[in-house]
């Protein structure tokens, strides 16, 4: 399996390319497009055939770049079903498979609370387990629910009861990090979350989660509805 973690600096968001080596098939989880040049250059440089552009749910801070890598290169766009977005090509059902190449098998898991349809995505790969969280699961925090629908008991639910309860060892790849960490481990943050570790009880999480006073996305009137669109424009 070839693992790229690739960063865009505006949004702080990661974007993850994963590819089966044999068949030199890959997919891109969250791609942006402000980078879709950078993306484009690697998947060219490496050889690789773009087969799906996937998104974990519809972006507040960032454009996707899906419906681009779709139009430049013939992937297909996936995401999750419950978007009911028409532009999509593969809409996931919770624990929906989806192959690879030959060797990599990825499943498809909803995981509400950041927003009301958010999805994360698992990959076993011989002895290691990959969670790669969307917004839901940040590292040493977690998602904001204060906008599109999220619910901080649903994420609550989703952290404790779906995040929580997968080996300890299973490395978690988040949508975003502000502080320049790469990944994280369920261990650490059952120990370590600030907001959400395994202590802590739901009424303390929504207090918690009711005190942020975080800030509107900058983006959020372009970006939420270029994105039901998969990113293409829209037009009057």
């Amino acid at each position: 399996m070839l693992f790229k973690q690739l960063f865009e600096n505006e949004s702080s968001t990661y974007t993850y390319l994963i590819s089966c080596q044999e068949k030199q098939e890959a997919i891109l989880i969250d791609p942006v497009l402000e980078t879709l040049d950078r993306d484009l250059s690697i998947i060219k440089r490496l050889n690789l055939k773009l087969m799906y552009a996937i998104d974990t749910h519809i972006h507040a801070d960032h454009i996707t770049s899906a419906s681009a890598l779709r139009e430049i290169l013939g992937c297909k766009v996936a995401g999750p079903g419950n978007d009911k977005l028409g532009c999509r090509d593969i809409n996931f059902k919770d624990s929906d498979n989806m192959f690879i190449g030959n060797s990599i098998k990825m499943e498809a898991i909803y995981t509400p609370g950041h927003t009301d349809t958010h999805f994360s995505y698992v990959i076993n790969y011989k002895s290691e387990k990959f969670l790669f969280s969307g917004d839901a699961l940040l590292i040493n925090t977690c998602g904001r629910t204060d906008f599109q629908s999220g619910s901080s008991k649903e994420l609550y639910n989703t952290i404790k009861n779906i995040f929580y309860k997968m080996p300890d060892a299973t490395k978690v790849f988040p949508a975003h990090d502000y502080n320049k960490n790469n990944f994280t481990t369920i261990f650490e943050q059952k120990r370590s979350n600030l907001l959400i570790n395994d202590s802590i009880n739901i009424e303390n999480f929504i207090y918690k989660m009711n005190d942020l006073n975080l800030d509107k996305p900058k983006k959020i009137d372009i970006a939420v509805p270029r994105n039901i669109n998969c990113g293409t424009p829209i037009q009057d």
